[in-house]
């Protein structure tokens, strides 16, 4: 039985070195890569058992991402497929004013077909929680209904359930996603949600204070966590709502970050933190995951620990 069981599609991230372009790259570095699977490991890395539920191709490449994910402590839980592809991206590093770049190429790939009559649900019901985001149900019309799906089981099973928004421009229109995933909020307990997600998509105003309140008053929420970018966070519970600042940081690669957050906030959470300390460790974990190349927040405890303590002065609530 794990502490969080996640679902999704995880990608291989295929990137030219430094700021080079790929129509010029003569190599590409290799590293498996997605929201759900990132989540799992960085609340493994805070002391979280994690499984990460998918279904892949019985390919080489579909091989790579399962013992990536394996080797980074994560249990996995897959259907094999001998029908569609491993799903890829693609991803430029630049400085501004060009910017990173990434390049979706995951069209027919296996996870487009998953069902969730192929899944163990008695792993989901066994766990504490059950996080999924809102990046799997716009791969297809068959995941919009695979996610409704697993979040009700999750739901009548007694575990808790977190969701991250996670909109993705490049995948689907503001109201295709608005339409979609409102319809999933009735079974979610935690939302995390970008600030600039909850005004485009959801049509919400204010500052994030104000948006955490009303998503958490609108909807049946547990908890909601409003993501600000560089200035933090904040978190409503109980009414209440919570603030926290970013810990400062040299970024090396910051893809991966907002999932380090959630996976962090979700672990501590388990662990019996209240909501200001959950954002506290999540966003020092964030801060160190900025630091690390690829999609992973291959942390530690006790290095999260350190950036709690020795910047404290950054709390404010």
């Amino acid at each position: 039985m794990s502490d969080i069981v996640t679902f999704g599609e995880t990608m291989l991230r295929l990137s030219p070195p430094d700021s080079e372009r790929l129509e010029n790259a003569d190599e590409l570095e290799v590293r498996a890569g997605g929201a759900e699977s990132n989540v799992a490991i960085a609340a493994s890395r805070l002391g979280a058992s994690a499984t990460w539920l998918s279904k892949v191709p019985e390919t080489p490449l579909g091989r790579r991402v399962v013992g990536e994910l394996r080797g980074h402590g994560i249990e996995t839980d897959v259907v094999w497929s001998h029908r569609g592809r491993q799903g890829t991206y693609y991803l430029e590093h630049a400085g501004e004013p060009r910017g990173t770049n990434v390049i979706y190429d995951r069209e027919n790939t296996a996870i487009s077909t998953a069902e969730a009559r192929e899944f163990d649900i008695d792993r989901i019901q066994d766990a504490q929680v059950f996080f999924t985001t809102g990046i799997t149900p716009a791969l297809s019309t068959t995941l919009r209904d695979t996610t409704l799906n697993l979040l009700k089981a999750a739901r009548k099973g007694g575990t808790s359930t977190a969701f991250d928004f996670n909109y993705r421009n490049k995948l689907w229109s503001p109201d295709e996603a608005r339409e979609t995933l409102t319809k999933l909020f009735p079974g979610i307990d935690i939302l995390v949600i970008a600030a600039r997600d909850a005004r485009t998509v959801l049509g919400f105003e204010g500052d994030p204070r104000q948006l955490a309140h009303k998503l958490g008053s609108q909807y049946d929420f547990t908890t909601v966590v409003v993501t600000r970018g560089e200035e933090g966070a904040v978190g409503w519970h109980d009414s209440v709502v919570h603030d926290h600042a970013a810990y400062e940081t040299d970024t090396v690669d910051p893809i991966g970050t907002g999932d380090a957050f959630t996976g962090a906030f979700i672990a501590r959470r388990l662990d019996g933190d209240d909501v200001p300390t959950a954002l506290e460790y999540a966003a020092a974990t964030a801060s160190l995951k900025r630091t690390i190349p690829g999609d992973a927040a291959l942390v530690t405890a006790d290095e999260v620990e350190a950036v709690v303590k020795d910047s404290s002065e950054g709390i404010s609530r």
